[in-house]
């Protein structure tokens, strides 16, 4: 446990929680509007400028050690930032130079119908703040980019509105598009291709962050496995690099869109529509095809 002494959290206490979260939603919205406009060279200064933000750091500790889930679970180093003061050590830290990336702690978990097990890997405390970080970054440039119809691990979408796209598609006595077809991505997580993703992340300033994280490798009974392949599905990052290497599906399976007079965009009547979402953190994908 990393813990200190209850009268050294008053920093912590009084930091000005609503200006640093604003900071970082600014920065988030400079870098999508950047993406959208084209200005690749402003997208990846705004970046730089997230990945050395005190302000990203500090929200980025706080949403690790006090609103994630996982949060009293610890990595493989067996440390979990509880106190004022432990959150601030590792602020401290993780504003300084960059550090390795540690390896996971796998541990298996019931799926949902209580009769299999999935893996779950656990980054120690720092990685996770570290990867929180860069997210930051690198979420809102991609946001401006996905399809508009992908709804798994995304901020502001969910399962409901998956299912609010498959009705608008389906609804009325006689729809143009009656077959469904039903895909599931199995093992998604575990399969990610690394130099794929990397690939597809260019020259973004926190690249090489994300491959250290990609290649740490996995401790599991106290056992080191390189990892070749993957990304742990308890990284904070991991959900976006999916995202990232599962963009283009709706090319691939041959949508088109055409905007609207009255504004926005809609599928082409002869296109299929791809419905891609997560469900009990296994990615899902519905694809209702034309006839």
């Amino acid at each position: 446990m990393a813990n200190g002494p209850k009268d050294a959290g008053l920093e912590w206490d009084v930091v000005d929680w609503r200006g640093a979260e604003d900071e970082v939603r600014r920065l988030r919205q400079r870098i999508f509007a950047a993406t959208r406009a084209g200005d690749h060279k402003r997208v990846r200064s705004l970046q730089k400028l997230m990945l050395r933000s005190r302000s990203n750091t500090l929200v980025s500790v706080r949403q690790v050690t006090e609103r994630n889930a996982g949060r009293l679970t610890p990595g493989v180093d067996g440390q979990v930032a509880l106190t004022p003061a432990a959150k601030l050590r590792l602020v401290a830290e993780i504003q300084r130079s960059p550090r390795r990336a540690w390896p996971v702690r796998r541990v298996h978990i019931p799926k949902a119908d209580g009769k299999k097990l999935r893996p779950l890997g656990i980054p120690v405390i720092a990685d996770r703040a570290q990867q929180a970080r860069a997210r930051n970054a690198l979420e809102p440039e991609w946001e401006a980019r996905f399809e508009p119809k992908s709804y798994g691990f995304r901020p502001g979408r969910g399962c409901h509105d998956a299912i609010e796209a498959i009705y608008q598609v389906v609804k009325g006595k006689d729809p143009k598009r009656q077959w469904i077809l039903d895909a599931d991505l199995q093992g998604a997580f575990d399969h990610i291709d690394h130099n794929f993703a990397l690939s597809l992340l260019g020259s973004f300033p926190g690249r090489g962050m994300i491959r250290r994280w990609l290649k740490a490798g996995v401790v599991e009974d106290g056992r080191f496995v390189s990892t070749e392949e993957g990304a742990p599905q308890g990284g904070v990052i991991s959900p976006l690099i999916l995202n990232i290497g599962l963009h283009g599906m709706e090319t691939a399976a041959g949508v088109r869109y055409f905007k609207r007079s009255r504004g926005g965009i809609e599928t082409a009547p002869d296109a299929p529509v791809l419905v891609r979402y997560a469900d009990d953190r296994a990615p899902r994908t519905l694809m209702e095809v034309a006839m």
